[in-house]
């Protein structure tokens, strides 16, 4: 379904390269001259650039001390400095800690216990701050690498089991974890894609997600250096920004979450879309109507994808074929996907699959089945055409705008507020955010906390993503016999 015609699938090795940083360096020395990454305040850069400046920034790195399998943390503005520290430290052998800058004092010091990293590449002064009180010998440094030259070591000597990223999820419990992705995982991920959607050195990507996430970073970022494309990185989004950086560059793709399309949707400018020739859309379902104005305002049949942090990506609808409202699509090339027959949970494996969580084996063995598949903790079913559709989580997350919300974090933190008893938080779809995050309160003593009140309470302890944008006040939350809120009774 997903191979262009004529190609056969059992001849396809997503993992023959070993690993993205040799596979970027063999593309590196094919026209080093042709231009592949541009930020604002850089202008463009070309391969050869990319290849010089990650070596010398791998050789600073190596000469503050770090060697192949230290942890490094990276959260910053998406830059061409950024993509620099951060190819440079994949390198190496470094592991790539990518964390969401709106991350709190409290939420960053759990990743910093937990990962153990001996060096931060970050923007925000309270982070350096932060991070010194807490690790005072870590190398904390901005995404510009200020550290002293050194002679590069031998770099891209690699083993596709090696790790190369650990990225932060969690489940019900809401404590992180951090699921551990090899150098093959990134690959296989990455070329997964680059076959289902065309991908081609001749493309150029706007990319306007963030670089912690695994869209912006494992997808867009990874699948733009593998397959030898360009890409504009731009530091934030809004519709304008992005038409007008399609325009000015000759972009043909563009990905985002439901909330970009959203707003996109909303410009008098939507039509300027039809220039591209691929729009991405994941992270959280895209509504049939949303599906149907960008269709009948630009002409765009957005492609919607289905992946996860321990997994990359999973699934998507064809670029050659129907692109079906609602659904997700076939299995990308490499992923096996079956539903579990009493559950209908999504259980899938894969080279993409992740090598387990950091330090958690008992997580780990509960995260897969007696036969190796993984469980997605997402319930699905298989429509007669084989298009897999996705019902609902297992694991109560919401997600808000792209961005992943654990509900048990949420009502931690809120039932530390004087006027609540109890609390549950679930999410409440919504046309322009997925879902909303929303608060089932149960007030004390009969005194009634506002909205505002509630999100005045959680800045400084939870991200502004995660703060409730609803609230019910409620007598009590419906439990079972057990004590355990049904939160399927809350509406």
């Amino acid at each position: 379904m997903h191979f262009s015609e004529g190609v056969d699938p059992r001849s396809v090795d997503l993992t023959a390269e070993v690993s993205l940083p040799a596979a970027w360096s063999n593309r590196w020395a094919t026209q080093p001259t042709k231009p592949t990454l541009w930020d604002e305040g850089t202008g463009w850069i070309t391969r050869g650039d990319l290849a010089r400046r990650t070596k010398a920034a791998a050789g600073r790195l190596f000469g503050a001390g770090l060697r192949k399998g230290d942890r490094i943390i990276l959260s910053a503005a998406a830059s061409v400095d950024l993509v620099v520290a951060h190819v440079a430290a994949l390198r190496l052998g470094l592991i790539v800690v990518p964390v969401n800058g709106a991350y709190q004092q409290v939420e960053l010091a759990h990743i910093v216990g937990d990962a153990g990293p001996r060096a931060a590449v970050v923007d925000k002064p309270e982070w350096v701050r932060w991070l010194a009180e807490q690790a005072p010998e870590m190398t904390v440094v901005s995404p510009r690498l200020d550290l002293d030259d050194a002679a590069a070591p031998s770099l891209d000597q690699l083993d596709s089991r090696d790790p190369a990223l650990l990225g932060y999820t969690s489940g019900t419990t809401g404590v992180p974890k951090g699921a551990v992705l090899t150098h093959g995982n990134l690959l296989a991920g990455a070329e997964s894609v680059r076959i289902a959607w065309r991908w081609t050195p001749e493309d150029r990507l706007v990319l306007a997600l963030p670089l912690f996430h695994m869209h912006g970073l494992g997808v867009g970022l990874h699948g733009t250096l593998l397959s030898g494309a360009s890409a504009v990185l731009l530091d934030g989004f809004s519709p304008d920004a992005v038409l007008d950086a399609a325009e000015a560059h000759d972009a043909t793709l563009f990905f985002g979450v439901p909330t970009m399309y959203t707003r996109l949707s909303q410009s008098d400018r939507v039509g300027e879309l039809s220039r591209l020739r691929l729009c991405v859309a994941g992270s959280a379902p895209l509504s049939a109507d949303l599906h149907r104005r960008l269709e009948e305002g630009a002409g765009v049949r957005v492609l919607e994808r289905y992946g996860m942090t321990e997994t990359i990506m999973l699934v998507s609808n064809p670029y050659d074929g129907e692109r079906r409202a609602g659904t997700v699509g076939f299995p990308l090339p490499g992923v096996e996907l079956r539903l579990a027959p009493d559950t209908g949970e999504v259980l899938v494996r894969g080279p993409n699959l992740f090598a387990g969580y950091w330090r958690r084996p008992e997580a780990t063995a509960e995260a897969f089945d007696e036969n190796g598949w993984f469980r997605t903790g997402d319930l699905g079913e298989i429509d007669g055409n084989g298009y897999l559709r996705l019902r609902g989580r297992a694991k109560e997350l919401v997600i808000s705008g792209g961005y992943n919300v654990y509900p048990r974090e949420v009502e931690d933190a809120l039932r530390t507020h004087p006027d609540i008893e109890d609390v549950a938080v679930t999410g409440t779809p919504d046309r322009e955010w997925g879902e909303v995050v929303t608060a089932w309160v149960v007030a004390a003593s009969g005194k009634a906390p506002e909205l505002d009140d509630l999100r005045s309470h959680l800045e400084g302890v939870c991200a502004p993503f995660k703060h409730p944008r609803l609230l019910h006040l409620v007598d009590d939350l419906p439990r079972n016999a057990l004590g355990k809120v049904q939160k399927h009774l809350l509406s």
